[in-house]
């Protein structure tokens, strides 16, 4: 399977997240808990939990800290697709476009998507609240079409009803944040 390309992140995400107010300090608690040399994919793992991405002066500093280079620490961010080096949105919806959901009508769940959460597909919203992409395959070929929104899995779905999955997560983020609906 061909390696995952970081896209670079829109200018009004970078705006929105500036690398070079990055606070360090937990980098230096995790480099602390977590042997670099040992167990570096769990460091850049639970680095990602804290900051939603792995920003350059985060690496950097765990190159620097842990004494690891910072090329290896970049060639094992590049080479997994978990790890990313562009902010995400803090809900990460994926579409299964493998070939039993193609055809189910993935296209028609995705586009569904697109319009409720006014996010592209392969794109972060500039609020960071959500990520749209694609994905070969899910495991799910009995379900199709298949999505995933954070840990849920849905399948058998109908542009209608992802419509009222998206509609009830948007509903969540505006409780959170104290608001009304979005939708």
């Amino acid at each position: 399977m061909p390696r995952r390309e970081a896209t670079p992140a829109p200018a009004e995400q970078a705006a929105a997240a500036p690398e070079l107010d990055v606070d360090l300090s937990r980098v230096h608690e995790l480099v602390g808990e977590i042997d670099p040399h040992g167990n570096l994919i769990a460091l850049l793992q639970r680095t990602q939990e804290h900051y939603g991405y792995l920003p350059e002066p985060v690496v950097d500093e765990i190159a620097r800290l842990s004494g690891v280079p910072a090329s290896r620490i970049y060639g094992i961010i590049t080479f997994y697709a978990q790890f990313t080096t562009v902010p995400t949105g803090r809900h990460k919806c994926f579409v299964c476009h493998g070939t039993a959901c193609h055809v189910a009508g993935a296209t028609r769940i995705t586009e569904a998507l697109e319009q409720e959460l006014a996010v592209g597909d392969g794109e972060t919203r500039a609020d960071l609240e959500f990520t749209l992409g694609s994905v070969a395959c899910m495991g799910a070929c009995s379900q199709a079409p298949v999505m995933r929104i954070d840990d849920d899995t849905y399948g058998n779905l109908s542009a209608d009803e992802t419509r009222k999955i998206a509609h009830k997560l948007l509903e969540q983020v505006a409780a959170e944040q104290g608001g009304g609906s979005d939708a």
